[in-house]
C-alpha cells in the first residue's frame, strides 16, 4: 500500500488518513523504515500469544473506533490479512464504502492458503470499489461478486513497491554499499537459493519436509541456501530444529530493501509466499511454490513459476533440474510482469479522483 498512500497523497482534492493496526509489527516497521512513510495513526494491536480470533476482535474494536471518528467517505484495504478482512467488515458495520486493493485472487480451496482465501473473498463481498491485479481476478470477481461494484483492472501495487526498491538500490549508492556490506559473507561462486515460508497450512508436518528438503538440497557444493526465519514460533522452532550445516544460513526476518536485493542476487527463489510468487518473476528469477494450490496462476502459466509442495525429493529435484540444465534455466530465468507494469497505483488514485469529483 505505500506507493498507493504516496499517490493518493499527492492528488489534489483528497484527504488521506493512513492506519496501520501492527499486525507483523517489526516487518510492518521495516518496511515503513525502507520508505521514508509515517502513518498518521498506529493502533498497535499485537499482543503476546493472540490468536485469529483475538487479533480480528481488536482489529474490528479499534478500525470501528477510527472510522467513527474520521468519518471517511472511503475505507482502502489491501490484500487478505486479518487486518484487510476485519478493517473491511468494521467499515461495512459503519456503513462506509470499501475498496479492495488486489482483489479477486482465490485458490478456491478454503484450507489453502488459510485464513487468507476466506478474508479474500469476504472482502470482495462487502466492497464497492474492487481493483483486480489480472484479468483472470476480475473474471473471478464477475462470477461471484454480490453487490453493485466497480472492478478495474489495474496490475499490483506490489510491482509498484518493487520497481520503487529496485531504482532506489540501483541509484542510491549508500543504500547499494550498506546492503553489499550487510550480505558480504554471501559467496558469489555459489548459486544462492533464497528460501522464505511461513503459511499456516504447512505447520507441523509441512515445515518438516520443507527443512527435510532444504537438507537435501544443502549437499550440494555448488550452492548455498539462505532462508530468513518467521518469527512466528511454529516456524522459528522447527525451522531452526531441523537445519543445519555449512551450506545453510538461518538469518532473521529482513527489511524490505534487503529482501528485493536479495531476490535480486538470488539464482532461485524457493517461497510459499504471495507477493514473492509476483515480485521474483518480475526480477527474472524462477520460483518454486512450496505450496499445492495458488491463488496467483499467471505466474505458473508464464513458464517462470512452478508449484511444487512440500515433498522433499520433489524439493531437492526441481533444484538439480534449474541449477544443472542451462536450457530449461533459461527457459524459466526471464522477466515476466502478469501483476502490472509499476502503474497500478497511478489507475487506482485516478479512479478514485474522479469518484471523488462526482460524490
Amino acid at each position: 500500500m505505500m506507493p498507493l498512500a504516496m499517490e493518493l497523497r499527492r492528488r489534489e482534492g483528497l484527504n488521506v488518513v493512513v492506519a496501520v493496526t501492527g499486525q507483523h509489527r517489526s516487518m510492518l516497521d521495516q518496511v515503513m523504515a525502507d520508505f521514508g512513510f509515517k502513518p498518521d495513526m498506529d493502533l498497535n494491536l499485537m499482543s503476546t500469544a493472540q490468536g485469529l480470533e483475538g487479533l480480528t476482535s481488536a482489529v474490528l474494536m479499534g478500525m470501528c473506533d477510527v472510522i467513527r471518528r474520521e468519518q471517511p467517505d472511503l475505507v482502502l484495504v489491501h490484500g487478505d490479512t486479518t487486518t484487510a478482512m476485519a478493517t473491511a467488515l468494521a467499515a461495512f458495520y459503519c456503513k462506509v464504502a470499501v475498496g479492495h486493493v488486489e482483489a479477486g485472487l482465490r485458490s478456491f480451496d478454503l484450507d489453502r492458503p488459510w485464513p487468507e482465501e476466506l478474508n479474500r473473498i469476504y472482502i470482495d463481498a462487502v466492497a464497492e470499489f474492487l481493483f483486480a491485479p489480472t484479468q483472470i481476478s476480475a473474471q473471478n470477481l464477475e462470477r461471484e461478486r454480490m453487490r453493485r461494484s466497480t472492478v478495474v483492472v489495474t496490475g499490483n501495487t506490489g510491482i509498484d513497491a518493487l520497481l520503487y526498491m529496485s531504482r532506489r538500490i540501483r541509484d542510491d549508492a549508500g543504500l547499494a554499499r550498506r546492503l553489499d556490506s550487510t550480505y558480504a559473507y554471501l559467496d558469489p561462486s555459489r548459486h544462492l537459493v533464497l528460501v522464505t515460508g511461513h503459511r499456516r497450512e504447512s505447520f507441523g508436518d509441512g515445515f518438516e519436509r520443507i527443512c527435510d528438503g532444504l537438507q537435501l538440497i544443502a549437499g550440494r557444493q555448488d550452492s548455498e541456501i539462505l532462508y530468513p526465519v518467521h518469527l512466528n514460533p511454529n516456524v522459528q522452532k522447527v525451522v531452526r530444529e531441523r537445519l543445519h550445516g555449512q551450506n545453510i544460513r538461518l538469518i532473521d526476518p529482513v527489511g524490505y530493501a534487503d529482501m528485493v536485493y536479495l531476490m535480486s542476487r538470488a539464482k532461485i527463489v524457493l517461497t510459499d509466499s504471495g507477493g514473492i510468487q509476483e515480485e521474483a518473476p518480475a526480477l527474472g528469477k524462477p520460483v518454486l511454490v512450496m505450496r499445492d494450490v495458488t491463488e496467483r496462476p499467471e505466474a505458473v502459466e508464464s513458464g517462470v513459476a512452478k508449484l511444487i509442495g512440500t515433498d522433499p525429493l520433489l524439493m531437492k529435484a526441481e533444484i538439480d533440474t534449474l541449477l544443472d540444465d542451462a536450457v530449461e534455466y533459461g527457459r524459466r530465468a526471464r522477466p515476466v510482469f502478469p501483476y502490472g507494469d509499476g502503474t497500478a497505483s497511478l489507475r487506482i488514485a485516478d479512479v478514485l479522483v474522479e469518484w471523488s469529483r462526482k460524490s
